[in-house]
């Protein structure tokens, strides 16, 4: 999927397209546009509230671009209710994205990392010192506009914010850590749930508190977001390794330079044979010789790892496809679908 901000593309009001993904339906997708648009409005007036010092680098995620995939799924849940509330959804998917860069930037900061969507990371180009303050910055503002929403939606939020800060605590200590007996595979998938399927499920389930939608299809739309934030992350772990170009916006190899062990390194490293033991060798340190780097993934593209990730990344896309077949039907749900499937087919 592309990096680039949503109201930076150059898609026009006669197509179906929105964000990089065929929505299926004209008039939708220039509703959809036009809600986005008004997220992005919204985004950047509030972070521009302040002192220039604070808004500059706080705004420096924002108009480097990104998916807006999460205010996205907000907008599009929001429209399978009855009764959508316009200014309600279009607050809370600012909240949604504004708490999604807040982690960017504090991530950036644990991994050390120098760029972040094609530019400078806040810490690279600043100071790790600044790059957190930004981000709390960020979180402030989702927190007054939470409030505006009422304890309901704060009570969300607080709790999605528990999940997102155990993942990365999960991950730190890594597994068999902490009261859970589990092996690795489980625990990879257990913290990307709650670092990415987290905040993806209240998205969603914030278009069904803001559009009328029942009690239980706000739990379908919330499961749908668990399945499609887990899918979006193990799509991301196989580009990663797949992808045979910048294409996608990401450096092949990315994650074995910054010793992350994704789902289809995990697989791989667990089959008895001598490519396996030969990468578990390669992989128990971060990879910062590029002849080393481009024999991983030699043997990760070959590997039976792949497959399995594959295989449990349609799973995933099943499990939302689930949850979509008892939710209204309409143009909104087959957007939705859509946008599933574009997170399996851009791996290709």
């Amino acid at each position: 999927m592309s990096s680039d901000s949503v109201t930076g593309t150059a898609e026009t009001a006669t197509d179906h397209t929105v964000a990089g993904v065929d929505v299926g339906d004209a008039d939708l997708a220039a509703d959809l546009r036009e809600r986005l648009d008004e997220v992005e409005k919204l985004l950047v007036s509030r972070l521009q509230t302040g002192e220039d010092f604070l808004s500059e680098v706080a705004l420096h995620l924002v108009t480097a671009g990104g998916k807006r995939f999460r205010p996205v799924v907000t907008l599009l849940s929001g429209s399978l209710g009855p009764a959508p509330d316009r200014e309600r959804l279009v607050k809370a998917a600012v909240v949604c994205e504004m708490i999604h860069l807040a982690t960017l930037y504090h991530d950036d900061v644990m991994d050390e990392a120098a760029m972040r969507r094609g530019v400078e990371s806040a810490n690279s180009r600043w100071d790790n010192s600044t790059a957190i303050l930004a981000g709390d910055f960020l979180f402030a503002h989702s927190s007054m506009l939470l409030a505006d929403l009422g304890p309901e939606a704060v009570q969300l939020i607080a709790q999605t914010f528990a999940e997102l800060v155990t993942g990365q605590m999960r991950e730190t200590v890594g597994p068999g850590v902490g009261s859970r007996d589990e092996g690795a595979a489980e625990h990879y998938l257990r913290v990307i749930w709650e670092k990415t399927g987290s905040l993806i499920a209240a998205a969603a389930q914030f278009g069904g508190e803001y559009s009328g939608a029942t009690a239980e299809q706000i739990g379908s739309l919330r499961r749908l977001g668990d399945a499609v934030g887990i899918a979006f992350q193990i799509a991301d772990d196989i580009i990663d390794i797949a992808s045979p170009s910048t294409e996608s916006g990401k450096t092949p190899g990315t994650d074995l330079r910054e010793g992350v062990h994704t789902l289809p390194m995990i697989y791989a490293m667990e089959a008895g044979s001598s490519d396996s033991a030969r990468l578990r060798d390669l992989l128990a340190e971060p990879l910062t010789d590029d002849a080393e780097v481009a024999e991983a993934l030699e043997l990760l593209r070959a590997s039976d790892g792949m497959r399995r990730a594959r295989a449990t990344l349609e799973k995933y896309v099943d499990d939302a496809m689930t949850e979509l077949d008892v939710l209204p039907a309409g143009p909104a749900n087959e957007a939705l679908r859509r946008l599933v499937r574009f997170t399996v087919d851009r791996v290709g």
